[in-house]
């Protein structure tokens, strides 16, 4: 399967690995890259150090293209693009914060740049920066969201011609939702949930097994009304958050309620209190297989959603 973005990445399938906290590490990403996707090491919340090393193991693992995302609002954001421009990465994914002062440097180390961006008007503004493609997320993925859904980011981004490859993320769990991307005119797309549930993901093994049994209206969108939307499973952490967001209580007291329950659900398995972050299409998530089986499971029925389309009637 051909797009711009196998082209870009020099890739075999247009499928990227989405950046996931505490979860997308060396191997994770290793095994999406051996599997003809693009992997990618999430750099959340972790030291400098820890990312080098990770980015040495991934290499020792694989001779594939990968790529780290990097939070751009962390403190260290700018020594994890240096590291990322000395270890000559092939890409990068960039989100929660403006990207374009970062592109010069990372494109004059061979580096390619793939913001992250929620609108039309930032998708234009990142394109005339020099970005080397950009994933336009739409707020049915999990963890950080933005306002707008990926139907009608995709009706509004791709309704023109962009120069550079555009990825889909935000819902994409299976085949036929590649091929609904494909169909509208991406390049690729960037998938998360679905990797959680392989055998490479360190999840923890009682988030997983939550996943696997959640339906469509199991997850929950926590600070919305704030501005800082999260989606994760509903459990007792996010109903004493909603109900005082819903009171009006003071961001400090939100702050502090959610504080470390990213790293308490992925990495501890507290499905209580922890947030196990996961997007909106949960009934397709049922079992949990290595990445090369699952990129295959992906790519059939997305050929096989292609194909069906070509039948239709005109």
């Amino acid at each position: 399967m051909k797009t711009r973005l196998t082209t870009l990445l020099g890739i075999q399938y247009p499928i990227i690995q989405g950046a996931m906290a505490w979860t997308s590490d060396a191997n994770l990403a290793a095994a999406v890259s051996n599997g003809g996707g693009a992997g990618i090491i999430a750099a959340g919340g972790r030291t400098s150090e820890w990312v080098r090393d990770e980015i040495r193991k991934a290499k020792a693992l694989t001779d594939k293209p990968f790529g780290v995302n990097v939070m751009l609002m962390a403190q260290n954001a700018a020594e994890i693009v240096e590291i990322v421009c000395e270890e000559k990465v092939a890409f990068v994914t960039l989100g929660a914060g403006n990207p374009v002062p970062h592109i010069p440097t990372l494109k004059a180390a061979g580096v390619k740049v793939i913001p992250v961006v929620p609108n039309v008007k930032l998708a234009d503004r990142i394109e005339k920066a020099g970005a080397d493609a950009i994933i336009i997320e739409g707020m049915e993925g999990g963890g950080h969201i933005g306002t707008q859904t990926t139907m009608a980011l995709m009706s509004n981004v791709l309704a023109v011609q962009h120069s550079i490859p555009v990825i889909v993320a935000g819902g994409i769990s299976d085949g036929r939702a590649i091929a609904a991307a494909l169909l509208m005119g991406a390049d690729g797309v960037q998938i998360g949930s679905r990797f959680i549930l392989t055998t490479e993901c360190p999840t923890h093994p009682a988030a997983k097994e939550a996943i696997l049994k959640a339906t469509d209206t199991d997850s929950a969108v926590t600070g919305f009304s704030r501005g800082s939307a999260v989606r994760c499973l509903k459990n007792d952490f996010t109903d004493e958050f909603l109900a005082l967001e819903r009171a009006g209580a003071p961001q400090a007291e939100l702050d502090k309620l959610a504080t470390g329950t990213n790293r308490m659900g992925a990495v501890e398995g507290d499905l209580k209190r922890g947030a196990v972050l996961v997007g909106q299409s949960l009934n397709v998530l049922k079992d949990i297989l290595p990445c090369k089986e699952v990129i295959e499971r992906l790519i059939s029925e997305a050929k096989e959603t292609l194909a069906k389309a070509k039948d239709i009637e005109l």
